[in-house]
């Protein structure tokens, strides 16, 4: 099966406009950053769209390319590295970025405002990395 241009498009590009939020919010000091409420709900929101957007980009791939539905979120991550679709570090931390995302989502009370701004902060090139691998397979 071919892979969809328009939906690695698209996603990519949800990616990208989420990662750019995100950047700017990343060079706030942590210390104003716990204190910004409506900062801390931009970030957990554009988190959550650059992730499930990663994860469809993902499913797509493994689908159309794997001909498998993985189980959970992580493991479509885990297979696309198995398949040398994308690096195995590359994999590692977007394995942790799907479970990061099931926290945002379904324990959003128990959100540590601190990592969010590491991650921000930090892991953010993991994600356009995956954007960028997904839209040379195209």
């Amino acid at each position: 099966m071919n892979i969809n241009q328009e939906l690695v498009r698209s996603r990519c590009q949800e990616i990208e406009d989420s990662l750019g939020r995100l950047e700017r919010l990343g060079t706030m000091a942590e210390a104003d950053f716990l204190e910004d409420g409506d900062a801390q709900d931009i970030a957990c929101y554009r988190l959550l769209v650059a992730i499930e957007a990663a994860l469809a980009l993902c499913y797509h791939l493994v689908a159309r390319r794997l001909h498998r539905v993985p189980e959970e979120y992580a493991e479509c991550f885990a297979l696309l590295a198995e398949a040398g679709l994308v690096p195995g570090d590359l994999s590692g931390s977007l394995q942790q970025m799907a479970r990061f995302r099931n926290l945002l989502v379904h324990r959003y009370w128990k959100i540590d405002y601190r990592r969010i701004h590491r991650i921000i902060r930090d892991d953010l090139d993991d994600l356009r990395r995956f954007s960028r691998a997904v839209a040379a397979l195209v």
